[in-house]
Formats: structure tokens, sequence, C-alpha cells
């Protein structure tokens, strides 16, 4: 008896030494994947990174770890000459691969992410006065509320649709004009100025590439994916 109580406090405490030295292995891997990241997208800060499965080590040794998650924060792209805020990027990466050195990641087979937009974003890229917000859903179309800014008339709505174009660009339409400003020469190129844009997204991780945007009352959410995808650093 005296035998296995021994035998049982070495299990538990050779255990937690492991278990200990899993957690540090982790999240020093975890500093270094965010600082790599951070640098290769030009962030102002390092993102957080979080790295799925236990243990491990088993996983290291196997040079492919199960699941490595990044929160970026915001980043910004730019088109048209205006700068687009991304308020909120995050990337779920799976059956992610190590270097042969094992100290840095190098792909994935499958990767996923999400990008939020928010309205006061949205107005201020599009420049011109223009004012931008929730405009909820049309045959599976996101849509947007849209008020130009334009002399002749005192006030003046339209919809618009939100479509990914090319996986790579938030495309914004206003679907249609009242008759008023139809009947005004000039007046309908004047708000497809300030309504029509095409924003090119091309600073995502791993080259993801968009798939679906919808509106909601808080401001655009953009969804990603991408298949055998290269990560920084």
């Amino acid at each position: 008896m005296r035998a296995l109580r021994v035998l049982l406090i070495f299990l538990v405490i050779f255990g937690g030494l492991f278990v200990a030295a899993d957690r540090v292995a982790v999240n020093l891997v975890e500093d270094k994947a965010a600082d790599k990241i951070r640098s290769s997208q030009g962030l102002d800060k390092a993102p957080e990174v979080s790295i799925k499965g236990f243990p491990f080590l088993t996983q290291v040794a196997g040079r492919s770890l199960d699941e490595v998650d990044a929160e970026l924060g915001g980043i910004e792209a730019r088109a048209q000459g205006h700068a687009l805020r991304i308020d909120r990027l995050s990337a779920q990466f799976h059956e992610v691969g190590l270097t042969s050195d094992y100290t840095s990641i190098k792909s994935a087979a499958t990767a996923t992410g999400n990008a939020r937009i928010n309205y006061a974003d949205l107005t201020k890229a599009a420049g011109g006065g223009v004012t931008i917000g929730y405009g909820g859903q049309k045959d599976g179309r996101g849509q947007v509320k849209i008020s130009p800014k334009i002399p002749v008339l005192s006030s003046l709505d339209v919809t618009g649709s939100i479509t990914i174009v090319g996986g790579d660009t938030v495309r914004l339409r206003a679907d249609g004009l009242p008759a008023v400003c139809r009947a005004l020469p000039g007046c309908e190129s004047k708000v497809r100025a300030q309504t029509d844009h095409d924003w090119k997204l091309d600073q995502l991780p791993g080259n993801l590439k968009l798939e679906k945007v919808a509106t909601t009352p808080e401001g655009l959410s953009i969804s990603a994916a991408g298949k055998d995808v290269k990560l920084p650093g």
C-alpha cells in the first residue's frame, strides 16, 4: 500500500510538472506568433493569439497544431482615397503546420474569419458628408440606408445594397433613386458619387477570401474563409 501511495504521489507530481511545462511552452509560442503577426500585418499592437488543444507539447512533436485563433483588433484598408477601418477582425486557423525547426507557423489546412465594420467608419470612408446607417435585409442581401447631401434637395434617403466582389472587395451600391432626383439634370451622378463605393480589403491574414456580408444594427458583419492558407512568420 505504501508503494502504491508513493507511486500515486509521483504520478501527481509528474503530471503537475508536465501540465506546467506544457502551459509555459504554449504561452511562449503564442507570444512569438502574436509578435510575428503584428509585424507582418503592420498592426499597432500585437494581436491576441490562442493555441487550442491539449497537450500542446505532443502537437509540437507532430509539427501540427489543432487550432490557432487570433484577435487582431482594428486595421485599415485604403480605397478611393479614403481609409476604411475594420473595427474588429478575428481568424481561426485549423491544422496548422510548423516549420522544421518548430519555431514558426507556416500554413493551415483551413481557416475562417470574421470582420466587423461599424456605420460611423463606413460613413467616414464614403466621404462627402453622406450618412450610412442600418437598412436591414432584402432578398438575402445586406442593405443600408444612405443619406447623401444634394444642395438642390432638402433631404434625400436611398436604400443601398452591400455585396462581396472577387473575394476581397466590399461593394456599396444605391438600389435606385427617387423620381425627384432622376428628374433633375446631374442629380443621379452626384448622388451615386456619394453612394456607390468599392473598398478592397487585401490585408486579411493568410490571404483569407471574403465570402458573405450581413448588415446588423451595429454594422457590417463579414465572413471569410480559405484553404491551404499561408500564415505570416
